[in-house]
């Protein structure tokens, strides 16, 4: 049975890495798994793949469990094939995805999550779980052979989504407008996960958690409200 928890983000204002979504994660994992595979692409530039292992592995360590970054791994493919769980973190989905593309490993990961093995993602982590990262907020600063991702939840996510501030002089495209754009030309729907909010699925089941809302984005319909936590139908 396919089992995800995709988080929009990592750090909630007023609150430490993670502890927003602490208990979903205990919750998630149980008491049967012992060690978590951490892969730490998406960092880009000064922060290193092991100084964000290390925050990581600190703060999984505080709920239970070990956590192991996939680049101390000679063998990547065989370091997914052997994990109980794995957590993708946040950062530059682009350069998250190249980091997949490069180590071959898309296909694996796919293939153990449709097996049972628990997947946890923020923000870019959640992105890649998705069809393609097309609803990324981030810049493409890394020149990728597609856009296809892990392709293990059937809709898009815009994690991060912010609606439009009525106070605002800014003048520019609001997350709303470029969401819609996506959907003149694509059929998948869209989840705009707001900070603070997740999805949970469970098989077929999908729930919406967190504190609070996400907005649904459908070709040919308004876009729809939905509110914790409630069961995500599409």
């Amino acid at each position: 049975m396919k089992r995800l928890l995709l988080v929009s983000n990592s750090t909630l204002h007023g609150s430490g890495y993670l502890d927003h979504c602490a208990e979903e994660i205990k919750s998630f994992l149980g008491n049967t798994i012992k060690k978590v595979l951490f892969v730490p692409f998406a960092r880009p530039g000064g922060i290193s793949h092991d100084v964000y292992t290390s925050k990581a592995s600190e703060r999984y360590a505080e709920l239970g469990y070990e956590l192991i970054g996939l680049h101390t791994f000679d063998d990547p493919k065989k370091a997914v094939e052997e994990a109980e769980a794995m957590f993708i973190g946040g950062g530059n989905t682009f350069v998250l995805l190249g980091g997949l593309q490069e180590a071959g490993i898309i296909e694996l990961i796919r293939e153990k999550i449709e097996n049972g093995m628990p997947y946890i993602g923020t923000s870019a982590g959640s992105n890649v779980a998705c069809p393609t990262i097309m609803t990324t907020n981030d810049m493409p600063v890394k020149q990728l052979n597609n856009f296809n991702a892990i392709n293990v939840f059937p809709y898009q996510i815009n994690a991060h989504y912010l609606d439009p501030d009525p106070n605002s002089t800014h003048k520019g495209e609001t997350r709303e407008t470029r969401l819609k754009e996506y959907m003149v030309f694509n059929e998948t729907p869209i989840i705009g996960l707001r900070e603070g909010c997740m999805v949970h699925v469970e098989g077929e089941k999908m729930l919406l958690k967190g504190s609070t809302g996400a907005r649904i984005f459908k070709r040919g319909h308004d876009p729809m409200e939905i509110s914790p936590v409630c069961e995500i139908k599409i």
